[in-house]
């Protein structure tokens, strides 16, 4: 009986000598990913072998302690069912008996034991904490005040299914004192948790457009995501400016932004004009377009209005009397311009004139001059 306890005693304090020589770890696994699942022996002493590494866990998905792997020199077999997203990456002989684990879930996380069955020691236990941590799903949303003098929601930012339970909080810089906050935590039944936290104030132009800033953190993260409030009006006042000639441009202040519409006199635009958007475009300027026009601006909160009269006179008709007088100008300019040339040639050559003058001496076919016709004499005397 003494021989026994004796025995006993001495394998307990082998164990535990052993087990101080064993080494685990304390992993942190992110929903989904891999994980190394760490068990090793430094040495064993000569006298000592190892038969095998058999794993034992107690996690959510099985809160009763399970043998689930044993290893041997000769291969990897697992108990009470396959579970391929484990795989033995260590080796017998190296004394290294570490897993990896694939796509790892909430249910995987808890403890698990690598024990080393050590001839003639015994066993020679070492212990692996895992946890797994969710990544929360964060979103911001604008909750769409519109104008008013009221405190109301007006955004809302959410940390959803994440584990540990997250921190959610506005960072609202110079608006701190026109804002209020309001927090909510709520659990789920996978073990994770949400948080949703809604920011409150009185949606006047004067924050209208402010940077804010949602921060989510936890043990595993720190995110921040930025946010620009916005506050919903109907279209205010209408303006029609004029951008050239044949343009004029509408203008408003509106949230969401305002579509346009122009009409003229109720009824739809002249071929001739066109408008696109808030632009109204004459392609021609002709007197029958003359007349009222009418531009609306509207959302979904609302529309406001503005008229113009545009009044186009007969640009065309006086356009041409315009060119038919310069035309006219210009021939007669031209007109006068020859004539001038041709009295500046005459005054410089006078024979062209006098030539026409001038009788040419002709023969008269109807009998001599009177001097001609006396009588011939001859001179007889001595």
């Amino acid at each position: 009986m003494l021989r026994t306890w004796l025995f006993f005693m001495s394998a307990l304090a082998w164990s535990r000598d052993a087990e101080a020589r064993a080494i685990g770890g304390s992993p942190t696994v992110e929903f989904g990913n891999s994980t190394i699942l760490p068990c090793k022996l430094p040495q064993l002493q000569n006298t000592e072998n190892l038969e095998q590494i058999s794993w034992q866990r107690k996690t959510k998905g099985k809160p009763q302690t399970d043998n689930f792997l044993t290893i041997k020199s000769t291969g990897v077999h697992f108990v009470n069912g396959n579970d391929q997203r484990f795989e033995f990456i260590g080796r017998f002989a190296d004394l290294n008996g570490s897993l990896q684990l694939f796509n790892v879930n909430l249910d995987d996380e808890g403890s698990y034991t690598c024990i080393f069955s050590v001839f003639p020691t015994g066993s020679i236990k070492a212990e692996i904490t895992l946890k797994v941590i969710v990544l929360p799903s964060i979103s911001v949303r604008d909750d769409k005040p519109t104008l008013g003098d009221k405190d109301v929601p007006l955004a809302t930012c959410e940390a959803a299914v994440a584990k540990p339970a997250p921190n959610v909080e506005w960072s609202t810089n110079t608006l701190k004192e026109n804002v209020t906050q309001l927090t909510k935590l709520t659990p789920n039944p996978n073990g994770t948790f949400t948080r949703v936290t809604t920011l409150y104030g009185r949606p006047t132009k004067e924050i209208y457009g402010s940077s804010v800033e949602c921060v989510v953190s936890s043990d595993a993260l720190v995110e921040k995501i930025d946010f620009k409030i916005q506050v919903y009006f109907q279209p205010e006042e209408v303006r029609i400016e004029k951008t050239d000639e044949n343009s004029f441009d509408c203008l408003t202040e509106a949230n969401p932004q305002a579509t346009f519409t122009w009409n003229r006199n109720g009824q739809p635009l002249p071929p001739s004009v066109s408008a696109r958007g808030a632009l109204l475009q004459f392609t021609s300027m002709t007197a029958d377009l003359s007349g009222l026009y009418q531009c609306e601006a509207t959302n979904e909160h609302g529309s406001k209005t503005n008229s113009l009269y545009v009044h186009v006179t007969a640009v065309g008709g006086n356009v041409c009397w315009i060119l038919f007088g310069l035309l006219l100008s210009l021939t007669l300019i031209v007109a006068a311009y020859l004539c001038f040339k041709k009295s500046e040639t005459l005054s410089r050559f006078p024979f062209f004139s006098q030539r026409r003058e001038q009788q040419v001496p002709t023969h008269s076919l109807e009998g001599d001059s009177p001097e001609e016709q006396l009588p011939h004499t001859q001179d007889t005397s001595n």
